[in-house]
């Protein structure tokens, strides 16, 4: 038992102690109560927390306590000379406080300007209550009047402090001793009947365990697994994705993006510097197909008539979208084609200025569906029943443009919480001058899709910022600490 413990239960022998801080003046009340919580967890005491505010004086207040107030002394100062004082001696009299004195003795009514002098506008000497009101402050540490306590701490004169006391009663189990309980049950104990004599510490079942240190699943990767396990039960195959780096062939020509498009501008794509360029394709027939489509036209299409440039088409890029790598799946269906359906999330890369709901990296959903005959109808209710497994009931379509679709539609959803449509995806029908050129039959039709991961993660998660979600400012305590997510549940 400490010194503490024992002080504490003499003082409670002759009956109950009201402000404990009252007698133990020079230690901490955090020292104080731990110690009242070690003789309570052993049944010896009761005590009661009682906080209270308490305003102290700062160092202006306690000069104003030994001085008087800024505007007293300038009452004083204007009183004593027989004429006044001049307006442009009051600051050499009473120094900075001079001119907070001067505005403070106006609105009092003490002092009145008479050309350049301050006069006396009062018969009797008033009191100085601002001084006798910091000296009550002083005393008692609070005013009865809390006009006048709002007034003095707009002045900064006073700060506010807690001060924390305690209440302390004898417990059911007092006594000026405390006896030492055993934490373990041995089986000498048992053998020995030793344990019935023993006292035992009372077993505290809300205790917390240690935390244990283990890995945790970012929130990105819980609701990529949601959406991997929606493909899957839909029927579709994963793209291997691991190619973050492509030709400007495969992520722009092969997707009938024109070379002047701006997306293929610098400030919009990331290009890389050493290698500069990737060798051509080893399909020289899709090669030539896909240069022919751009120059001249070819499957219906009259191309975009500029000359097309190979050093252009060669140049390598961070990809921009997964849609190169549905590009590469699609070109070799046409080597034996028929029905299929492919999914891939993985990173993009876009060299966009970062904000908080944009950054220049980020992970991309895309389904591509290829089957016979194939109808915008049947693009709209694959739609429905896709993102109905998401908790999504209410869509939209607007007409959209993508060089590599058409028709193109944006996809909306009615956000209930929001109580508005919100965008959450593109869809649209792969382009013939795209298709064909790869060699696949004009009636073999394909449908693609995509939104990003990050939106609907940041819906779910109820997060405004994706700085928040991904990058160095990210708190691994909400890493650790998010819970599991369920698609099936409503997403909007």
């Amino acid at each position: 038992m400490s010194d503490l413990q024992l002080s504490i239960l003499k003082l409670l022998e002759d009956g109950p102690v009201n402000d404990l801080a009252k007698q133990y003046p020079d230690i901490e009340p955090t020292i104080l109560q731990g110690a009242l919580n070690s003789l309570m967890a052993r049944s010896m005491i009761t005590y009661k927390t009682i906080e209270t505010d308490l305003w102290t004086l700062t160092d202006e207040a306690i000069e104003i306590v030994e001085q008087g107030s800024h505007e007293y002394r300038l009452l004083e100062e204007v009183t004593k000379r027989l004429d006044g004082l001049k307006i442009a001696d009051v600051q050499k009299v009473l120094g900075q406080a001079g001119k907070l004195g001067q505005l403070r003795a106006f609105k009092n009514g003490w002092v009145k300007k008479e050309g350049d002098m301050l006069v006396s506008n009062v018969s009797d000497k008033p009191n100085d209550a601002t001084a006798d009101d910091l000296k009550t402050i002083k005393m008692t540490g609070s005013l009865p009047n809390a006009k006048e306590l709002a007034e003095l701490k707009k002045r900064k004169l006073i700060s506010k402090t807690k001060q924390i006391t305690f209440n302390v009663d004898k417990g059911p189990e007092f006594a000026l001793e405390i006896k030492k309980l055993e934490t373990d049950l041995t089986s000498d104990m048992i053998q020995s009947g030793e344990w019935k004599s023993k006292s035992f510490k009372q077993y505290n079942f809300d205790a917390e365990g240690a935390p244990t240190l283990a890995g945790a699943l970012h929130p990105l990767l819980k609701v990529r697994e949601e959406f991997r396990q929606i493909f899957f039960s839909m029927g579709f195959t994963e793209m291997r994705t691991n190619k973050f780096v492509e030709s400007g062939f495969w992520n722009f020509d092969t997707l009938f993006v024109p070379q002047q498009h701006p997306a293929r501008d610098l400030q919009d794509t990331f290009y890389i510097k050493d290698p500069a360029e990737a060798d051509e394709p080893e399909d020289k027939t899709y090669w030539n197909n896909v240069h022919r489509v751009h120059e001249e036209g070819a499957y219906g299409s009259i191309g975009y008539r500029y000359p097309w440039s190979a050093k252009e088409s060669l140049r390598l890029v961070l990809r921009t979208h997964t849609t190169a790598v549905s590009t590469h799946y699609l070109h070799e269906l046409a080597k034996n084609p028929r029905p299929a359906r492919f999914f891939s999330i993985d990173r993009v890369f876009r060299n966009e200025a970062v904000d908080a709901t944009h950054l220049a990296e980020f992970h991309q959903i895309e389904g591509v569906i290829a089957d016979y005959n194939l109808t915008l109808g049947d693009l709209i209710g694959f739609m429905d029943r896709f993102f109905k497994r998401m908790g999504v009931n209410k869509l939209r379509f607007k007409p959209a443009y993508n060089p590599y679709t058409e028709p193109s539609m944006e996809i909306f959803a009615w956000h209930d919480g929001l109580n508005k449509w919100i965008e959450i995806g593109n869809s649209g029908m792969f382009r013939p001058e795209m298709l064909e050129a790869m060699g696949l039959p004009p009636d073999l039709r394909v449908h693609g899709f995509g939104l990003s991961l990050e939106r609907p993660t940041m819906i779910k998660y109820h997060l405004s910022n994706i700085r928040d979600l991904v990058g160095h400012k990210v708190s691994l305590d909400f890493i650790e600490s998010n819970p599991a997510v369920r698609l099936d549940e409503k997403l909007v």
